[in-house]
């Protein structure tokens, strides 16, 4: 094992998180200023985009690193019948969930029942598709719907916190399904679907537009939010929640749904581009 890879097992993940959200909330001019400067020449962050294009204009790292953009930025494509991709970043994995598993990197693969705690839940998937987007601190951080849906349920997972990069994801065993997880279940027009939030090394909070911080405290059992009959709906391409600095969302999809050819990983992908649609719908 690496010095890098045997430190993610050894460092305080929690705790560096915890610090690292105070530091990113932290007003003082030059403190947030250094910061950002950092982010925006080591990643070349695409500030034209943003609502605010000055990106010393924020009050703090934390709502620079959570932007807006301006209207226009992203669209919905494919038509109305189009599975959208949730978020801004590189495809990690995608494709069928053979036998209730999901492939994590060469050779490593994780079962549904293990992401969701759920086995009836994870039912529901087991021989349907996955997509998994990796964002990187230079990402844009806001999380979209994929199709029009009605909240059912979240289930908050406690866990670990690993860095979700590529190189510890190809070398972690069942990394997303041991790291700290928000679990979105939708139910939507063509079936359930669901959008998983993975908290990450340094990720200091989820937040969803329904219920506002979600992430932290962070868990010390399951704990499930039952959402029906409250009248959470969320149309296709909404904004649904967000990272406070970067990670990952998984995607799961039934098996009526078809990925469309070529989602790769490394694939860049934004907001808004197809993914997929319904054999029904076509």
């Amino acid at each position: 094992m690496s010095p890098s890879l045997a430190l993610q097992y050894l460092l305080p993940q929690k705790t560096l998180s915890r610090i690292v959200r105070a530091a990113t909330r932290w007003t003082w001019g030059p403190w947030k200023n250094f910061l950002i400067a950092r982010v925006v020449k080591r990643y070349r962050v695409d500030m034209s985009e943003a609502a605010q294009h000055d990106p010393f204009a924020y009050p703090n790292f934390n709502a620079f690193f959570t932007r807006a953009l301006k209207p226009g930025a992203r669209h919905a494509g494919g038509g109305e019948a189009a599975v959208l991709c949730p978020a801004d970043g590189r495809i990690s994995q995608a494709g069928r969930i053979q036998e209730g598993r999901i492939l994590q990197a060469k050779g490593r693969d994780f079962s549904v029942t293990e992401l969701l705690t759920d086995e009836e839940d994870a039912a529901l998937y087991r021989s349907g598709h996955f997509v998994t987007v990796y964002l990187s601190p230079r990402d844009y951080h806001r999380v979209h719907m994929p199709m029009d849906g009605e909240l059912i349920e979240t289930v908050h997972v406690p866990g670990k916190l690993f860095s979700v990069a590529p190189k510890p994801v190809a070398r972690i065993p069942d990394l997303f399904a041991r790291n700290e997880r928000l679990i979105c279940h939708f139910d939507g027009a063509r079936g359930p679907f669901v959008v998983a939030l993975v908290g990450a090394m340094l990720v200091s909070g989820i937040r969803t537009v329904w219920s506002g911080q979600e992430v932290p405290p962070y868990a010390a059992h399951v704990v499930r939010s039952d959402w029906r009959g409250r009248s959470v709906r969320l149309a296709r391409f909404a904004e649904m929640g967000r990272f406070e600095m970067g990670s990952t969302v998984i995607l799961l999809l039934p098996p009526s749904c078809l990925l469309r050819p070529g989602l790769l990983p490394e694939m860049p992908v934004r907001v808004g581009q197809r993914l997929g649609h319904f054999a029904e719908d076509f």
